[in-house]
């Protein structure tokens, strides 16, 4: 008695699950990077400022004499540091969990297909 060929089912596979659930967060970064970048900004710059004004507070208590924070102030847009949290490191991840899940199912798939053939 011959033996049933196994099923191709794609969905089967935890490899295109991998590969489309990245892919979703590939296209997910893309959609959100200058929404990101604006809010990323705001939160950093807040973050800057407080701790120029807790440095201040240590100055003024440790008995010297204070800084007047505004006439150091710069407008933020005019010293736009690069993020302390990039977006791409996201994308990258998501971009190289792509590249390997694509290649593990191509892995995966190739030798069931040529098998089915020679039948």
């Amino acid at each position: 008695m011959k033996a049933q060929p196994e099923p191709l089912r794609l969905t089967d596979n935890p490899w295109l699950w991998t590969l489309l659930f990245s892919l979703m967060a590939l296209i997910g970064t893309a959609l959100i990077a200058p929404k990101f970048d604006k809010r990323q900004r705001q939160i950093e710059n807040r973050f800057l400022g407080r701790e120029q004004a807790a440095h201040e507070r240590n100055r003024r208590a440790a008995g010297l004499p204070p800084i007047d924070l505004a006439v150091d102030a710069q407008e933020p847009d005019a010293v736009a540091k690069p993020r302390m949290v990039p977006l791409w490191t996201l994308g990258t991840v998501a971009a190289l969990a792509a590249i390997v899940s694509a290649g593990m199912l191509t892995r995966e798939i190739y030798p069931r297909i040529e098998r089915r053939r020679e039948r």
